[in-house]
């Protein structure tokens, strides 16, 4: 199993619709090329933000599809295989074809409230059947369970399959003990965009990224300027981008980033239920935060 390298900037890929709220191939393969023609290291494809819970399995292996064979091989695709029943992944690890694909993104079960041994069991049934390196995701504020750097340390020095973290705590004391003590090679990406610069400060090694699905070349600039050791430019990248960052998750995600992209014209503002487009207010402020870039 080939050892794939994550750090730099990587994007959570959003899944476009049309207003009958079909899925919009057309704009999934505009946005797989614009992504790569702006500096984006890798893609996540179906993670979160690409409102893969509200995909159907037809959907899902067509947007896989489409995305591997417009990337092909250009950069590294993360594929996210997750839930909250241990079995139902195994199962669909089993009759996936992971052609063109490079790892796996799983996350924290959720709903269930796992302890820290039901989610290393949990992660060790499917680092076992996966024919692909694993990138754990850890997410409280959408899973609810935390895991634990004792959790994430214990599965990184079992397994050398476990490649990375994306760690979306936000709590950067946990974040420092798990780089202090990782294995070599084992790489901690930042699952929140405001955070990246910190948390590369301290060691992490890139992002998987909403705000990169709008703004490829610059965050990705910030982050490689950020891992070459010259914050001070990285610094000033990042704070061009406080605003959108928590523009972006007010009215929830990916709806803050579909608004950013429809202003855009790279699609459609259109989610599936329950996700709703962003609040007229909120509309307005990334509007007006938009415009102060474009005067930047």
């Amino acid at each position: 199993m080939s050892h794939i390298d994550l750090s730099g900037m990587g994007v959570a890929l959003i899944t476009p619709f049309k207003e009958d709220e079909s899925v919009d191939y057309e704009a999934l393969i505009r946005m797989v090329d614009y992504l790569i023609d702006n500096e984006t290291d890798f893609i996540v494809a179906l993670g979160t933000t690409a409102e893969t819970i509200s995909l159907s399995e037809e959907e899902k292996k067509e947007v896989t599809r489409i995305i591997v064979e417009r990337v092909a091989g250009r950069i590294p695709i993360v594929l996210g295989i997750g839930g909250n029943c241990t079995q139902r992944i195994l199962s669909q690890i089993g009759r996936t074809g992971f052609e063109g694909i490079d790892a796996i993104l799983t996350v924290v079960p959720y709903y269930n409230k796992p302890s820290q041994e039901g989610i290393y069991q949990h992660f060790k049934a499917i680092i076992q059947a996966s024919p692909l390196p694993i990138v754990l995701y850890n997410v409280p504020a959408r899973t609810v369970s935390n895991m634990t750097a004792e959790t994430t340390l214990r599965l990184a020095h079992e397994f050398d399959t476990v490649i990375a973290v994306k760690e979306a705590s936000g709590n950067l004391a946990q974040i420092g003990e798990i780089i202090k003590n990782k294995p070599q090679g084992f790489q901690v990406i930042s699952g929140d965009d405001g955070l990246t610069l910190p948390m590369m400060a301290i060691g992490a090694e890139g992002v998987i990224s909403v705000l990169g699905n709008a703004f490829p070349k610059d965050f990705s600039r910030m982050v490689h300027l950020a891992l070459e050791g010259d914050c001070q430019n990285a610094r000033i990248l990042h704070l061009r981008f406080t605003e959108l960052f928590e523009l972006l998750f007010v009215d929830g995600s990916p709806s803050g980033v579909k608004s950013l992209l429809n202003m855009m014209g790279l699609v459609e503002n259109k989610l599936r239920l329950p996700l709703v487009p962003v609040r007229t207010a909120t509309s307005e402020k990334i509007r007006n935060a938009l415009l102060q870039l474009k005067v930047e």
